[in-house]
């Protein structure tokens, strides 16, 4: 039987979507779940429970990366004029954390803006949106409208709404635009093409920097032809590879990568280090895809909290079915299936 979720936690509140200004603002200001004495009888399973929920991916040699490139460009492009600002585009792999390294970066930038900025609620320094599937140029420029709040009716067209949006950012002092999901944008069809132009149209309306998210957009259509030329000519593009696992110093990375997320446990009986141990075994699971690691680790730990046994081991972690892109490409090390 599948049972309703409990919201019944100290603190549950639904969380509003990220490419909305609300949701947006309350991500960048949302404390974590905090840690307690797993021990403690006053942590009750549902706070526990949400507290693996939301384990925290650790901070990676990429991410660091992108936000030196970024905070560079930010640099760059501060003093110049519309067709001479430069963006980034991180390419890479499903689930090998582009939007957790773009929401991440997002929120440093935020954060660093209000301490510039005292007592200015009122400035959106960040704008992050996702393009919508089948986007027109009226769809994408709507998004940026939706994140900001401003109401969009049926008599608008994407002319009035593209010059309300980049007024309104100008006045609201944005400075980073965040982008995800634009592999998306087919541009050997007449609509993605027209989307592209209209992405391109908005970076020179808009003093800020672009950084686009997409999976890898070397093989896409976004950068292919006229279109694609102009896109290479003003944008970088980082490769968010998966982690390897070949040298000593990836090893290293890796290993203090799950060593990190490890300490965040609190079960009541898992032996400190079992996942570090197993790190080769980890990396052979999710084939080095941070977003698989951390899906793993977190359904782990919600098993070990909800039948009971408060450990993990290798062969709990076997049980865990990933993301099919990591199972695909795992290694056959996975240990055998309990019986049920």
């Amino acid at each position: 039987m599948v049972s309703p979720v409990s919201t019944d936690a100290v603190g549950f509140a639904p969380l509003a979507p990220a490419t909305v200004w609300q949701g947006w603002d309350a991500f960048v200001h949302r404390a974590p779940a905090s840690a307690r004495d797993a021990d403690d009888p006053a942590w009750q399973q549902t706070e526990r429970e949400d507290y693996h929920s939301e384990l925290s991916v650790m901070r990676t040699p990429a991410m660091d990366s992108v936000f030196t490139a970024v905070r560079r460009l930010l640099l760059v492009n501060r003093r110049q004029q519309a067709g001479a600002r430069r963006g980034l585009i991180i390419s890479g792999p499903a689930t090998t954390g582009k939007t957790t390294t773009m929401m991440a970066l997002g929120r440093s930038f935020q954060l660093a803006d209000a301490r510039q900025h005292p007592g200015q609620a009122e400035r959106r320094p960040v704008l992050f949106i996702s393009v919508p599937p089948a986007a027109t140029p009226k769809m994408l420029v709507s998004e940026f409208a939706r994140f900001l709040g401003m109401p969009i009716t049926d008599r608008l067209n994407q002319t009035q709404i593209t010059g309300a949006v980049c007024d309104l950012l100008c006045e609201l002092g944005t400075q980073l635009v965040l982008i995800d999901d634009v592999h998306l944008l087919d541009t050997q069809r007449r609509a993605g093409a027209e989307t592209s132009d209209q992405l391109k149209y908005l970076g020179e309306r808009i003093p800020a920097t672009f950084v686009y998210s997409a999976i890898d957009v070397e093989a896409s259509s976004l950068l292919s032809g006229v279109r694609g030329a102009q896109i290479a000519g003003r944008f970088k593009i980082f490769r968010h590879r998966p982690l390897a696992y070949a040298t000593e110093q990836d090893r290293t990375v890796w290993n203090d990568l799950v060593g990190a997320m490890e300490d965040l446990l609190r079960l009541r009986a898992h032996r400190p280090g079992t996942l570090v141990k197993h790190a080769a075994y980890l990396h052979s699971r999710t084939a080095g895809r941070i977003g698989s690691l951390s899906h793993l680790i977190r359904e782990a730990a919600l098993v070990a909290i909800t039948e009971g046994t408060e450990r993990i081991t290798k062969q709990l972690l076997g049980e865990v079915e990933l993301d099919a892109a990591a199972e695909a490409q795992a290694r056959p090390t996975r240990p055998a299936r309990r019986k049920q």
